[in-house]
């Protein structure tokens, strides 16, 4: 069968596998379950004997996994992903090619590469996977790509070690048969930090799915404490034996007058009925503490600041600056390289096939925070010894180039490196040795001789 220009080997799903082809590990652990979402089965210790999952779908519901993945993805999301190639002296520039520059405009029929990006991001959070399918050209170079649902993708190992994918019907991503089985030169395979296995990535979830689950647990337990009046329940006490058709009667009589929209009429009891409140209220159960608690926790899972997501005030610093760096380097940073140096492998650019030059993809990281006038102004007037006229204008104000501006300045004052060498090849600071002045010449004695005679043959006349 060939598919995006390439020949690939197809298995239906009643024919199993082909010989020697194996899952890397078993689906019990990290599995899936219905038709889009994975379950974390050992959420906690004794969850599986106690049939306990936890369902991606529903830990995304909870805030901060929510705030989270979507803050992650989105700041990645927002940065240009630009072409650049290197020159003799290992320097990346940015540039523009009719084989790759394409894709990065366009990386298929119904995304733009931001949100590619984004649902690349998305993938690795919420799955620890990302799958992206290659779509070639007659040239076999990449034209199309498309992060595939983690779900539908399964990877698979021969007894050589060789490594296949078996995909899953996907009409979104042209993949019309009920399965496929691809090499991995087919895909771009992006994972989190394998715990397990090499080719299977966990998600964050996997730590921080039960503090979600009881964060889940104590917004539900507020919803039905605020439903009810804010009102705790509690219990009928008699002072005698009751049968149980009158203590139905009582429940059914209590319920139906004194709850709910009901809290805070007047209750009338007789007969000795007492009521008693049993339950802790959101004070004494410490509700807000306990819901910070578990935010921070999944926030310390996805290394991303808590105040970022709005769990607790932001730390006191008069720049932002730091901060963002801070959240680059300890949270996107290993997730953009690994995306950059995936998608430079799975394209082929270093050293392309089709003319051999070395190109990379890089993230603009400038696109995670815009400076203010005052920060670029700064910025732009310090950067005047290294950065041309030119140069400074594009980056941090973002306009064209004026005339005489392709040239770093200096101050007139200012002495080249190589100047300075010359200078000091001559020994600049050497004692130079006295001047002894030049013999007198053999005219020069003549001269001064008849200078001589013939001031005392005038001596002589004016004395006669």
């Amino acid at each position: 069968m060939e598919i995006f220009g390439l020949t690939v080997t197809r298995a239906k799903a009643s024919s199993g596998t082909l010989p020697g082809l194996q899952p890397p590990v078993s689906r019990g652990g990290l599995g899936w379950t219905g038709f889009l979402w994975p379950v974390i089965r050992e959420s906690f210790t004794g969850a599986w004997q106690r049939n306990v999952d936890l369902r991606a779908d529903s830990i995304l519901s909870y805030f901060a996994v929510f705030a989270c993945v979507t803050l992650i993805a989105s700041d990645i999301g927002k940065c240009r992903l630009r072409l650049v190639i290197q020159d003799k002296n290992g320097i990346w520039t940015e540039t523009t090619s009719p084989a790759f520059s394409p894709v990065l405009r366009k990386p298929n029929h119904y995304q733009t590469i931001n949100k590619l990006i984004e649902q690349w991001i998305v993938s690795k959070l919420v799955w620890g996977n990302t799958y992206v399918l290659k779509q070639r050209d007659a040239r076999g170079v990449v034209i199309a790509l498309y992060v595939l649902n983690p779900a539908r993708v399964h990877p698979l190992v021969t007894t050589d070690g060789d490594v296949y994918y078996e995909l899953d019907r996907d009409d979104l991503s042209d993949l019309p048969e009920p399965q496929v089985i691809v090499p991995a030169s087919e895909i771009i395979h992006d994972t989190m930090i394998c715990l397990f296995h090499p080719l299977i990535g966990v998600t964050p979830i996997f730590a921080c799915g039960l503090a979600a689950a009881q964060g889940l647990k104590i917004q539900g337990s507020s919803l039905a404490f605020f439903g009810n009046g804010s009102m705790p329940g509690g219990i009928l006490t008699a002072p005698g034996a009751i049968s149980d058709l009158t203590a139905q009667r009582l429940r059914n009589y209590w319920n139906a007058n004194y709850t709910g929209e009901n809290v805070g009429k007047v209750a009338v009891l007789g007969d000795g009925l007492k009521y008693e409140s049993m339950t802790m209220n959101a004070v004494d159960a410490q509700l807000i503490d306990q819901l910070k608690w578990t935010a921070e926790n999944v926030c310390s899972c996805y290394h991303v600041p808590a105040y970022m997501i709005g769990v607790g005030p932001p730390p006191p610093y008069a720049n932002v600056e730091p901060l963002v760096q801070q959240y680059y380097s300890q949270c996107l940073q290993s997730l953009m390289t690994n995306l950059e140096t995936s998608y430079d492998d799975g394209v082929g650019l270093q050293p392309s096939k089709i003319d051999g030059q070395i190109y990379g993809s890089e993230f603009d990281i400038d696109d995670l925070i815009w400076m203010n006038a005052l920060a670029r102004g700064e910025a732009a007037g310090k950067s005047a010894g290294t950065l041309a006229p030119n140069e400074a204008r594009k980056k941090y104000y973002g306009v064209g180039p004026v005339t005489g501006g392709d040239s770093p300045m200096v101050q007139q004052q200012y002495y080249s490196l190589e100047a300075l060498a010359a200078r000091d090849a001559e020994q600049p600071f050497a004692k130079a040795a006295p001047a002894t002045p030049p013999p007198p010449t053999t005219k020069d004695t003549a001269a001064d001789v008849d200078e001589a005679e013939a001031a005392e043959a005038m001596r002589i006349i004016r004395a006669a």
